[in-house]
């Protein structure tokens, strides 16, 4: 496996696909959308096979590739995959193929909400902008150069704002300014960490300047060889983070998330929230965590504050919602929340359910979004009360809009539960209040999401939704293989934790922490021997 550039093709593919695309004639959208479908699927064998020869036990970085790319700033070309980036891979692969059968009719369909009807909308390019997204994130999970790291997070963010700006509803304009305003002042604050970090780290580099090279910079900082003063330390690590908080996003920079997860397309928002958000949270355990161990440490009760008020915050504003695609986009700042109090609760348990709870929330995000997404297609409203007795007319669909709303509130059984539990219980090791409050989302998450189906799904068949259409084959392939993974994660999570768990303890041993040792009453530590 090793003789191949595989990383290198895990981005390169789509990229390639999206060029080729651009050279298909305009009339040929079906073509366009094959070549499109076609790239997604390679990649995801590519990422099938390293999947298979990953080796758990073995290095933390495989696979890894590396290039001499700008020597003067101590920048490479560098790629590799531990167990946190595989999942995350692998999660982006295997959704791609799907969101792209599920959007198979966006350019002829009515905009959601009647945005735009009988609008034709650029096959082409809404097709190429979507794998030019899936290649650059497939850069940032498998970077090991920090810059190069920083570009592609970046980067994302232009065909993302055209994704949003150019295919989504009659609001679409602000929001994909407001998606692109908020994340780029994020990036700039960054921009100046990354070279914050350069400047701090010239004692390591060669020839006397800086380096970027993440594995480097972490042995440094974890030997103790790179001595960088706390209170510098503390700045770049705020500027690291405050960039991923605003990506992911964390309570209070979500503001630009319901806005345009509403106006972009049912597909296109789900490539921002349950992949493109990702890259927030798999960059704070990352970078924020290991290249600034001590710091993380000192900010850890401050985020996980923000993190808890963002758990309860979306779920109560979920409640109150009477739109269903602005209801889903508040329930994924919640789980946001839980995601990032994983990581800074800094236990294993914790920080493996973050990770898995990455992946799970993709997933049942995907299906929650999509199969209201096709529903809302069918009717042209995205209102609540426009809604009722759906499962009377399109069973299937209703059946599946309720596996997935279930998966949303964490029902035991579906695989949001075992990442969700394994974070309260690591994090009430450390930090019970936190944990205590956190809970607290189990009931509202009932509330919202047995609330909204009843008030849409059930009940007698209110006027205009006699002739909705239960899914179509095509959209019944998307739904399909999403239920199936939520099921089995939901009762057998164990292979996705075996390739987590040996990334997990590298970065707690990297942040010089361990589990806290549980207590019994008397301060007695459980299997101390003593009566």
């Amino acid at each position: 496996m090793n003789s191949f550039p595989w990383l290198t093709a895990l981005w390169v593919t789509p990229l390639i696909g999206a060029l080729a695309i651009m050279f298909v004639p305009a009339p040929a959208r079906q073509l366009a959308k094959s070549i499109a479908l076609g790239a997604s699927i390679v990649v995801l064998g590519i990422v099938v096979a390293l999947l298979v020869s990953f080796d758990p036990a073995g290095e933390q970085y495989q696979f890894v590739e590396s290039r001499t790319w700008i020597p003067a700033l101590g920048a490479s070309y560098t790629l590799g995959l531990d167990g946190i980036g595989l999942i995350l891979v692998l999660l982006t692969a295997a959704l791609m193929p799907l969101l792209l059968l599920a959007a198979w009719r966006d350019d002829d369909d009515s905009l959601p909400g009647g945005g735009f009807p009988g609008r034709r909308r650029p096959t082409h390019t809404y097709v190429a902008l979507m794998l030019m997204v899936q290649a650059m994130v497939m850069v940032t999970f498998t970077s090991l150069d920090i810059l190069l790291f920083y570009i592609f997070f970046e980067a994302m963010l232009i065909p993302m704002y055209f994704l949003i700006g150019g295919f989504g509803g009659p609001n679409r304009a602000a929001a994909a300014v407001k998606f692109l305003l908020y994340n780029l002042f994020g990036g700039l604050i960054m921009l100046a960490a990354v070279i914050g970090l350069f400047v701090v780290t010239a004692d390591i580099g060669e020839n006397g300047r800086g380096t970027f090279d993440f594995r480097t910079v972490v042995a440094a900082v974890s030997t103790g060889e790179l001595g960088i003063d706390p209170a510098i330390a503390k700045l770049l690590f705020l500027g690291f983070t405050f960039a991923f908080a605003v990506k992911a996003p964390l309570w209070p920079f979500h503001t630009w998330l319901p806005g345009a997860a509403v106006q972009a397309t049912p597909a296109s928002a789900v490539l921002m929230m349950a992949i493109v958000d990702k890259v927030g949270t798999f960059a704070m355990l990352r970078y924020s965590l290991q290249l600034f161990p001590d710091a993380s440490q000192y900010f850890a009760p401050l985020i996980i504050t923000l993190a808890v008020i963002g758990i309860i915050y979306g779920a109560v504003l979920a409640i109150a919602q009477t739109d269903v695609m602005r209801l889903i986009a508040y329930t994924s700042i919640s789980h946001f929340g839980f995601i990032i109090l994983g990581i800074f609760a800094m236990t294993s348990q914790s920080q493996a359910g973050s990770a898995l709870y990455m992946v799970n929330h993709g997933v049942a995000t995907a299906a929650l979004f999509l199969v209201a997404g096709f529903l809302v297609t069918r009717r042209g409203t995205r209102a609540i009360s426009d809604y009722g007795g759906v499962q009377k007319v399109a069973p299937i669909m209703a059946g599946s809009f309720l596996v997935a709303g279930l998966a949303t509130l964490s029902l035991p059984g579906l695989a949001p539960f075992i990442s969700e539990f394994l974070v309260l219980i690591g994090t009430f090791g450390r930090y019970p209040v936190a944990a205590i409050f956190a809970t607290t989302t189990f009931v509202l998450a009932a509330i919202y999401i047995l609330w909204t189906y009843q008030r849409m799904m059930a009940g007698p068949v209110t006027t205009g939704n006699e002739h909705i259409r239960d899914l179509r084959l095509r959209e019944a392939a998307v739904m399909g293989p999403l239920i199936a993974v939520l099921i089995v994660l939901g009762v057998y999570p164990k292979p996705a934790l075996d390739v987590i768990t040996p990334a997990v303890e590298h970065t707690l041993t990297t942040v010089h922490l361990q589990d806290p040792a549980p207590a019994l009453a008397g301060d007695q530590l459980i299997g101390d021997g003593r009566q």
